[in-house]
């Protein structure tokens, strides 16, 4: 048995306009769903190219959820960074992000050699300088993900998911697809503590023929706790691993 992430959910109150922003910076479209365990009013799927068809074997997509609740003013403890392939493809790319209607902003990064910017709704994500682990990765580089203990993360998602484990240590942990293709999954040490329920985080899915109930039950077992975000009856099942990130396992497709 095992699970694999398939896209960032991320709520949005205008989901279609921030829909369309993340698609138009990624060079992605919105698809129409076809194969996706839920869609219907109030998301909008963001994909890699026409005629996409999810679940894709390696591609993390990006699925934005309409909510009635605005963002507040804490951090996201779950962003995207996104790659870039030179120094002007980097100026380049900030510089139409911010057109589209991304903002800069200070989350106390300092003088560093990436941008910090936030979408139209206040997610914060990085637009990284170019680096050689992230040249294959697509327009995401990494799925970055707050943490205070980086080792147990990685404990808990090595479990968890079917993704392999390429570097641990006190400060950080990176996961990607065994197939060495597509983004990373990275834990961070990072200051604080989890206070608010985060407006960005992983959906799971089972493989064809798996049973989800049994990964849920298995997922239990490693730390994970249930969570009730409102979500009544669904065909998916929301959790939280072990620091109070939250996820959920999708219906198998």
């Amino acid at each position: 048995m095992a699970l694999r992430p398939v896209q960032v959910n991320m709520k949005a109150v205008d989901h279609s306009a921030v829909g369309r922003f993340w698609a138009e910076a990624l060079g992605w479209g919105v698809y129409d769903g076809s194969g996706a365990t839920y869609t219907g009013p109030g998301v909008t799927n963001d994909g890699p190219g026409s005629g996409f068809v999810w679940p894709d074997p390696v591609t993390v997509c990006v699925d934005v959820i309409g909510v009635p609740e605005p963002r507040t003013t804490t951090k996201n403890r779950v962003h995207l960074d996104l790659a870039t392939t030179s120094a002007a493809h980097q100026a380049e790319l900030v510089a139409r992000l911010q057109a589209l209607g991304a903002t800069p902003v200070d989350v106390g990064q300092g003088e560093v050699p990436w941008t910090v910017l936030a979408d139209p709704e206040g997610n914060e994500f990085c637009v990284l300088e170019p680096r050689e682990m992230y040249r294959d990765t697509g327009p995401i580089a990494v799925v970055v993900v707050d943490c205070a203990d980086p080792r147990a993360m990685a404990r808990f998602w090595g479990e968890a998911v079917d993704w392999t484990l390429h570097e641990v240590t006190d400060d950080h942990a990176a996961f990607r697809s065994a197939k060495g293709v597509g983004p990373y999954l990275e834990f961070l040490r990072t200051p604080g503590v989890k206070t608010v329920p985060d407006r960005i985080h992983l959906d799971l899915l089972p493989y064809p023929g798996d049973d989800r109930a049994a990964e849920v039950a298995r997922l239990r077992a490693l730390g994970a706790t249930d969570l009730d975000v409102g979500q009544g009856d669904v065909p998916w099942t929301c959790l939280a691993d072990p620091e109070g990130h939250e996820f959920c396992v999708l219906a198998p497709s």
